[in-house]
């Protein structure tokens, strides 16, 4: 354990990112996991709005820095091509 007081702090506080990181990781994969399943169920606009939401969903993470911006570009291109196919 740390002694110095900044670093306990950032102890923390890197904790708590940690923790916020995770949940909106988590989020994009639910939100992803949605648009496969619409898509399975060949739901067309069900699938499509669900696809922009996430893409919302990814840029956000993207500029708060939870993803890479390239790596969220590459998600929403691909749901987006998945929505496509049907």
């Amino acid at each position: 354990m740390a002694n110095i007081k900044s670093q306990k702090k950032r102890i923390i506080t890197a904790e708590k990112a940690r923790m916020r990181n995770k949940a909106v990781r988590s989020a994009l994969k639910t939100a992803v996991k949605k648009v496969r399943a619409a898509v399975e169920a060949e739901d067309k606009d069900g699938a499509q709005d669900l696809a922009n939401k996430a893409g919302r969903l990814l840029d956000k993470a993207a500029s708060k820095g939870v993803i890479h911006k390239n790596q969220a570009a590459k998600r929403k291109s691909g749901i987006q091509s998945l929505v496509n196919s049907l």
